[in-house]
């Protein structure tokens, strides 16, 4: 099963230097062991493919569990054959467990956008109780660490799946005139979020956010827009003490927690499958916005 929802992947935002079959995540069942995988891995054993691959596992950044910074990691669909096909290698000891109780097809898509943004709340540093403001995906894993979600989107249909997602306030970026005050005033205190995870497209979002951040502040960056920039004003910021934490994709431990916390009924994934045969539908659909959710690709159909 194969993973699948943003567009922006078949566009190739970020340069690709080598030919590998695209889509990261995947999951599936394990049917041959090379050399040595038997310390990690056993025949029968359901794994998942995120997009960390590899990574060495013995230096500074593996030690310290910044894996996906690692200066020789692999990447699924990138440097390495992603889930895209019948059958996919990969290291055995990097692949993740799936846990008992959670299907191939729910936990495909969690091993992209569930580790991200679990990743990204993570690096916010709340505690429960404080609020955190979502520009993008994670209400559900944001509610299952014990935090009040401020929703940040457009649209009647967004309302609805936000509310139905768990989340404690929507605020509609198209409708409001100043959205940094409409943020600050669904906060408890009037004074703005503890932390912001932000996913758009454009640099503006991630700006707003740095404005409607109450004083110690964190704003974790996700998104991956090409040729953007966030401007900051450095007295303010020192002052307010307002931070930016960029969050890049989890590591392993990472990865099976966030599957764990579907497993446990906290997380539910939206999600249809189709067959690899209808992969030009599907990519139509991504791109003139008409999938909500993720789609799950069988392979085998």
């Amino acid at each position: 099963m194969a993973g699948h929802k943003d567009p922006r992947e078949s566009q190739l935002d970020i340069p690709k230097t080598h030919k590998a079959a695209i889509v990261e995540k995947g999951a599936g069942v394990v049917v041959a062991l090379g050399e040595g995988s038997d310390e990690h891995v056993k025949l029968g054993d359901r794994v998942g493919l995120k997009w960390l691959a590899d990574s060495c596992l013995t230096c500074d950044f593996c030690r310290h569990g910044n894996e996906p910074n690692c200066q020789r990691a692999e990447m699924h669909g990138f440097t390495k054959h992603g889930s895209f096909q019948e059958y996919a290698i990969s290291y055995a000891r990097h692949v993740t467990p799936i846990p008992d109780g959670l299907s191939l097809e729910a936990a495909a898509p969690l091993l992209c956008a569930g580790v991200t943004v679990w990743k990204a709340i993570k690096v916010a540093g709340c505690t429960p109780g404080q609020t955190l403001a979502i520009v993008g995906a994670a209400i559900q894993y944001a509610k299952a660490a014990g935090l009040r979600v401020i929703s940040i989107d457009t649209g009647d249909d967004k309302v609805k799946l936000t509310q139905s997602l768990g989340s404690d306030s929507f605020v509609d970026f198209a409708k409001e005139k100043d959205l940094v005050a409409a943020v600050k005033a669904v906060t408890a205190d009037g004074l703005g979020p503890h932390a912001a995870i932000v996913a758009a497209s454009g640099a503006k979002a991630y700006e707003q956010a740095l404005e409607y951040l109450r004083p110690t502040g964190v704003l974790v960056p996700v998104g991956l827009p090409p040729n953007a920039s966030i401007k900051m004003d450095v007295f303010f910021g020192v002052f307010l003490t307002k931070r930016i934490l960029p969050s890049y994709v989890g590591n392993r431990q990472d990865a099976i927690e966030s599957l764990q916390l579907a497993a446990d009924g906290k997380v539910k994934v939206i999600y249809k499958t189709k067959g690899l045969s209808e992969l030009p539908q599907i990519y139509d659909d991504l791109h003139h916005g008409k999938i909500a959710g993720r789609i799950v690709v069988d392979n085998s159909r």
